[in-house]
């Protein structure tokens, strides 16, 4: 499902001059910071433009004062790499109650009847009136309000819409990193002379998988990776197994990887560290982490059997040791018992829980979790 990030025009991605219209090309000027981190958002959001423009094409406010000014915009995003998805434009008067002017939802309909496309929970409307906050509230989405912290937060509360601002800054760099951590999720498709890979992870999931590797017991084991760590996961691999299983497991683990550390973004506000200890009939497994951008990896487990379900036994060792390269972590796994499908199948499942532990959040008052203020 597509997240959307709904942005009004005027004094959130142009600075808004005091008549309140922009009619001219000397009245064009950018909010600062929004391009360099527009571009960045646009990897994990479909943008879309949402503007009132009072009176457009009347005498008020004539069609030919607007358009320059607004394709120039449009052009400097275009250039900078930057693409709307769509633009909303309502031109009615605050008087006529049009439904299609902000707050109303006359123009968002596509978006509203399409629930299986646009996840409108995990969507955001970004603006610099409280009647964009009142936007999200009619959608069902989240708002950001280009404010003022303190002021922001007086008038949301004062227009009872403090449930729906997700997060008030007057500053696009930190509405970025808000964005960035609150939408978890990534996908990444790799492809190489061996393999070709494409991962789709959400961390804030529900422990949804679908698994195709061509490997059955390495599918089952990265089943379990989701199921007990609570992810949402779709891998799917071409590999070369006709020579063997080692580019199929070992650049799969690169890519997963790689999804993760994408997905946690600048890591605000999770625990980091998760650990978990657990058995499997007479077989143990400890595994701890710790998500601290620098790979490390040790591991004690021996295994008397050179396959399980068709996968070599000397593959998991190199699947975790290509996870943590990618994912930027220390991992820890020591593991001991008799029977090697319980080894395996516990290892897998300490490492998932230990994920759930590491990457869980709590609260609104995100932190770097390190003295160094970044990981």
């Amino acid at each position: 499902m597509k997240k959307v990030l709904f942005i009004d025009r005027d004094g959130t991605i142009i600075l808004e001059p005091e008549d309140e219209q922009i009619d001219s090309l000397e009245k064009l000027d950018f909010f600062p910071k929004v391009l360099r981190n527009l571009y960045k958002l646009q990897e994990k959001y479909i943008l879309v433009m949402v503007t009132n423009q009072d009176g457009l094409g009347t005498d008020a406010f004539p069609e030919n004062t607007f358009w320059p000014a607004h394709n120039k915009m449009m052009g400097i995003l275009e250039g900078e790499g930057i693409q709307f998805a769509s633009i909303h434009i309502d031109e009615h008067f605050p008087h006529e109650n049009h439904p299609n002017r902000k707050p109303g939802i006359g123009m968002m309909m596509e978006y509203l009847n399409n629930p299986d496309v646009y996840d409108l929970a995990n969507s955001f409307v970004i603006g610099d009136r409280l009647s964009d906050t009142a936007l999200a509230k009619n959608l069902g989405a989240k708002g950001i309000y280009i404010a003022d912290k303190t002021k922001g937060a007086q008038q949301a509360k004062e227009e009872e819409l403090t449930e729906h601002c997700a997060f008030i800054s007057d500053d696009w760099d930190e509405v970025a990193s808000f964005l960035d951590t609150a939408n978890r999720s990534a996908q990444i498709f790799r492809q190489t002379n061996e393999t070709a890979i494409s991962v789709e992870l959400e961390l804030d999931g529900s422990g949804k998988y679908q698994m195709q590797t061509g490997i059955g017991f390495f599918d089952h084991m990265l089943d379990q990776l989701a199921k007990h760590s609570g992810i949402d996961l779709s891998v799917e691999v071409k590999g070369d197994l006709y020579i063997d299983e080692h580019h199929t497991i070992e650049d799969t683990a690169l890519v997963l990887g790689e999804a993760f550390a994408k997905a946690l973004g600048n890591k605000a506000g999770i625990n980091r560290y998760g650990h978990f200890s657990l058995t499997m009939d007479e077989c143990l497994a400890n595994v701890a982490l710790d998500f601290s951008g620098r790979p490390w990896m040790v591991w004690k487990a021996e295994y008397h059997r050179e396959k399980v379900g068709g996968m070599p036994t000397e593959m998991f060792h190199h699947f975790f040791k290509s996870f943590s390269d990618t994912a930027k972590c220390n991992l820890n796994i020591q593991v001991e018992g008799d029977n090697e499908h319980h080894k395996i199948e516990a290892t897998f499942k300490s490492f998932a829980k230990a994920i759930k532990m590491a990457i869980k959040r709590e609260g609104k008052n995100w932190e770097i979790p390190s003295t160094k203020g970044v990981i």
